[in-house]
């Protein structure tokens, strides 16, 4: 058995990142920019108004001046004229600062009577304008790689920038294997489950920026998993669940390996999940083979296919980023293998639930996170500071 740490280095040595594609700014969200791009202007484009109020000139303003009015200046309409000694214009928030104009008295402060504003005897201090260039200037770079949020897909639109590199979405076939499985909303027969794993990996998938797919549940001969393997073909990564351990029916490995798969590890130091192995088959594509246990599935997502997505997407190959808390309650000691306990945080404390076991998914789906235990880590009192996997 090879260690978590071990398993990820050799995993990043297999996954690298994917051509790049453009695509419009509307379809961007969610996506990885692969290279940097630039403002294709300044925002604002010209010094603008942040009240709505008077644009004047500081020097004429003092407390219960008089000054004309000579003209609007609104969103989309500025004034096209020049503001004298003793004029002001009207103008709106956004609107352009006409020239000569170098402060806005908010409309607050003033009172009107036709075209001729008196200013109130207490005033504020601030200009209340925003000079052009003020948020970005034209050619201020937007740097890659980054996973691209809702707010930064708007600040590319007022960039100006109407499509986008970004890293091809990385196309991963996910075959769960097993005669005892049986699709949701089908009739099970009496020694039949329902398959889940591939329906939380899909979605897990879809959330880290992948295009998932499933295949039809091989059974366990080697003609359906030879089948099933010709149908991701055009795959970048290759998850099988369930087959991977040793049992007489338990022929993933085997049929891989005559396909051509070249394999790099099998079996990981951790809990759960220890049945998981990794390679590349012939045609090029990523394989990883995951426990056929719900929550050993799951984890092995999290803890490995998360990261190796990261990677095909150009993030870089960092495992998954870790936290800490102090624990709720006291923990017994762990066992020679690293252990990643189901837990829940919940006001900045950790709890672990007493039941882990592998096959428990109401577990799973209560908890919000996963505690690491190292190797043989010994009994910890409540308080202890602890690492832990958000999920």
């Amino acid at each position: 058995m090879i260690s978590v740490s071990d398993a990820l280095a050799q995993l990043f040595d297999l996954a690298a990142p994917l051509e790049v594609e453009t695509v419009p700014l509307s379809s961007a969200s969610g996506r990885v920019l692969a290279q940097t791009v630039h403002a294709n202007r300044d925002q604002p484009p010209f010094a603008a108004s942040a009240m709505d109020g008077y644009a004047v000139r500081a020097q004429d303003v003092t407390p219960t001046s008089q000054l004309a009015v000579i003209g609007e200046s609104a969103a989309g309409h500025g004034f096209s004229g020049t503001v004298q000694p003793g004029q002001a214009v009207r103008i709106f928030t956004g609107a352009p600062v006409p020239q000569g104009a170098t402060r806005v008295v908010i409309q607050e402060e003033v009172t009107r009577s036709d075209d001729t504003i008196t200013l109130s005897d207490t005033l504020d201090s601030g200009m209340h304008i925003r000079s052009a260039g003020a948020d970005f200037a034209l050619g201020d770079a937007f740097t890659a790689p980054r996973r691209l949020s809702p707010s930064d897909i708007a600040l590319l639109a007022a960039m100006n920038i109407a499509t986008v590199p970004v890293i091809r979405k990385p196309r991963v076939a996910i075959l769960s294997t097993g005669d005892e499985l049986v699709m949701p909303g089908e009739t099970p027969g009496p020694d039949q489950i329902i398959a889940s794993n591939s329906f939380g990996l899909q979605a897990m998938l879809r959330n880290l920026g992948a295009e998932p797919r499933l295949l039809p549940i091989a059974r366990d001969t080697k003609a359906s998993l030879e089948m099933a393997f010709s149908l991701a073909d055009d795959a970048d990564l290759v998850l099988t669940i369930g087959g991977a351990s040793v049992g007489d029916h338990d022929l993933v490995g085997e049929v891989a390996g005559d396909l051509g798969l070249d394999r790099k590890f099998y079996k990981i130091a951790m809990r759960p999940g220890k049945p998981l192995m990794a390679g590349r088959m012939k045609n090029g594509a990523m394989m990883i083979g995951l426990p056929g246990n719900p929550v050993s599935a799951m984890v092995c997502g999290q803890v490995f296919v998360a990261p190796v997505i990261d990677a095909m997407l150009g993030l870089g190959c960092m495992p998954a980023q870790r936290q800490s808390a102090p624990l709720a309650a006291p923990i017994a000691a762990n066992g020679p293998r690293e252990h990643y306990m189901r837990a829940h945080i919940k006001d900045g404390q950790i709890t672990i639930f007493d039941r882990q076991d592998s096959s428990l998914l109401t577990v799973l789906s209560s908890a919000n996170a996963l505690a690491i235990r190292p190797p043989n880590d010994p009994a910890h009192p409540a308080g202890t500071m602890l690492e832990y996997l958000p999920i």
